[in-house]
């Protein structure tokens, strides 16, 4: 079997000490915004139009590194993490994989209102540290969730 491979990318969110995740219906997971990566978009343009499109808030990236630029080139911001997701396994066989580029960013409020075609506000909720160590989250959502609310509050 050939495995299929997307490029996505996701952003936990952060205000006030919580990070914002939702119940993904096909999945079965709690998980940050995020999607696929369209063919005219950088990871870091994905991810905060997915947050933007899935929660109505307007993210502002956390980048902890230094611009370089030329008439040719420039800096795009890196992820914070880079992870490669099993979406379809089959036995012992993977048939889609994720490339999921993960960000971290802050958002001013947090009263989220999604676009008309996304999933309503009520499958959101604010996790603080507390609630992500004491849940049954997946191991990765729970490690990230707890990075991004750290980086927040250092800023």
């Amino acid at each position: 079997m050939e495995t299929t491979r997307h490029f996505t990318a996701t952003a936990y969110i952060v205000n006030d000490g919580a990070t914002a995740l939702h119940e993904h219906k096909r999945l079965g997971l709690r998980l940050p915004p995020g999607g696929h990566v369209d063919r005219d978009e950088l990871p870091h343009e994905a991810a905060l139009r997915e947050a933007r499109e899935e929660t109505g808030l307007a993210p502002t990236l956390l980048v902890d590194q230094r611009d370089v630029a030329s008439e040719t080139a420039r800096t795009i911001p890196r992820p914070r993490h880079l992870l490669l997701e099993d979406i379809d396994v089959y036995g012992h066989e993977v048939g889609h994989q994720h490339i999921d580029h993960i960000y971290y960013a802050t958002v001013d409020k947090r009263a989220i209102d999604p676009d008309d075609d996304e999933e309503s506000a009520d499958v959101w909720d604010w996790y603080t540290p507390d609630d992500l160590r004491t849940s049954d989250l997946d191991a990765d959502v729970v490690e990230l969730g707890l990075e991004a609310i750290e980086c927040a509050a250092r800023r």
